[in-house]
């Protein structure tokens, strides 16, 4: 009688582009006969995809190690692996603290996965990191993801140094991925079944830069745009000064290109962004956001806001908020400033107490809240194409989401239907109540 294969689970934290990491290492383990375990804690192998970008990414990610470094020692899984931005970062601390991992290993080493898993089993112990270029750009992918939908990675890294962000020491300097192998990607996703691509980077918006001279984004959505089967393409993290009017004109008149663009801004005072090492003011942020929404008409936009920055003054902060209340904007994350060591920003003098840092990035989101709601009430009595993605038991109906909601991070869409929808299928809703920032409707083929 064969001998039963090793299962291998994963849990995969933080950003996108760290999903994505985690498929390209899934579909190396299952190609070398690893079974893949949905249920970690039911796996012999747990590997751990860790984010190491803010404290509370950093605290989720040391609460999973934790979590199956017990079950290891009650004997329930065989071997732990930790992978992923927090690895990078705090190798050695982790193995000060966490000696029973049986492999720690840098972002460098992804693709020598199936490797340290193998030299797991055979009993040894890994702490290992190789050069931050070394990681995989592109392969095959197992997604990770409801089936439907994928994030599109076009570039890793990140030249922008903002003064409060460690993503480049982690993850090092920005390079693009040749737009040949984005476009080869796509049509193997497409070919899979996927109808939506959201298209991930640190900064899209700097895309091509590296390898061609110039920006390449917009030419890079075109080209999307003319692979069979996807519908939907949506774009995330475009930088405020890298938009420019080719991208603007491209989303503009391509049918596939989603009418949602995604802008960190993270402040609107002069000064704050200089001293986050980000350019621009409040003049040329409300000037870029006219723009958009005079050239797209009915564009959604999202941004993410940090408040509490080192120096922050009161009348920064009400400027801030007043800011958002008068941009509207569809969606907004505001998060508490966090003071990563080894940033310029956690050096700097008159760090705002962490306590008003939390107050203040809630005062921000109760009021997009209210934005949101006060916006989708508008949207009451609108028909809008959802696309299918589950079925909630509490609430006895379906859900999905519209070009108007980004996978993961906006609200859904609940709807009744008499007939049952299959994931991923396109339907028309009609809109006729809100949850909290949640819309709900009916399928108006029963209507």
């Amino acid at each position: 009688m064969s001998e039963k294969p090793i299962k291998v689970g994963m849990v995969s934290l933080g950003c996108p582009k760290n999903q994505v990491d985690a498929e390209i290492m899934l579909d190396k383990i299952e190609k070398a006969g690893f079974q893949l375990e949905t249920e970690p804690g039911l796996a012999d192998v747990v590997i751990i995809n860790t984010c190491g970008f803010i404290q509370s990414a950093k605290e989720e990610a040391i609460e999973n190690i934790d979590e199956f470094l017990t079950l290891k020692a009650e004997g329930r899984i065989k071997k732990v692996i930790v992978t992923g931005c927090l690895a990078e970062r705090y190798l050695d601390d982790i193995a000060e603290n966490m000696p029973t991992a049986d492999v720690i290993a840098g972002i460098g080493c992804n693709g020598d996965i199936v490797s340290m898993i193998n030299k797991a089993l055979d009993g040894e112990v890994l702490r290992v990191k190789s050069p931050k270029d070394q990681l995989p750009l592109d392969g095959e992918r197992h997604l990770y993801s409801l089936p439907f939908y994928a994030y599109l990675k076009i570039a890793e890294g990140c030249d922008n140094c903002c003064s409060y962000c460690a993503i480049p020491s982690i993850r090092g300097r920005f390079r693009s991925r040749p737009m040949e192998s984005i476009i080869e990607e796509a049509k193997e996703l497409a070919e899979k079944g996927v109808t939506e691509l959201v298209v991930v980077a640190q900064d899209t918006s700097r895309y091509g830069l590296d390898l061609y001279g110039e920006y390449k984004l917009a030419a890079l959505l075109r080209e999307l745009c003319k692979i069979d089967g996807i519908r939907w393409i949506r774009t995330l993290y475009a930088y405020p000064e890298r938009i420019t009017d080719e991208l603007i004109d491209t989303i503009a008149s391509e049918e596939k290109l989603v009418k949602y663009l995604d802008i960190p801004m993270q402040h609107c005072d002069g000064d704050i962004l200089k001293a986050m090492n980000r350019p621009g003011d409040q003049k040329m942020l409300k000037t870029l956001i006219r723009k958009l929404r005079e050239r797209i008409p009915g564009i959604v936009l999202r941004t993410s806001l940090i408040a509490g920055f080192p120096g922050e003054t009161n009348d920064q902060f009400k400027k801030l908020a007043q800011f958002v209340k008068d941009m509207r904007f569809d969606h907004v994350g505001c998060f508490p400033y966090s003071e990563e060591e080894g940033t310029r920003a956690a050096a700097m003098d008159h760090q705002v107490d962490p306590e008003v840092r939390q107050h203040r990035a809630e005062i921000i989101q109760d009021e997009q809240d209210n934005i949101t709601m006060a916006k989708n009430e508008k949207r009451l009595g609108q028909v809008v194409t959802v696309v299918t993605e589950g079925w909630d038991k509490y609430a006895e109906c379906y859900f999905g989401r519209s070009e108007y909601e980004a996978p993961e991070i906006d609200g859904k869409i609940f709807f009744t239907s008499k007939r049952r929808p299959y994931m991923g299928e396109y339907l028309q809703v009609q809109l006729n109540d809100m949850m909290d920032v949640d819309m709900l409707g009916v399928n108006v083929e029963d209507l």
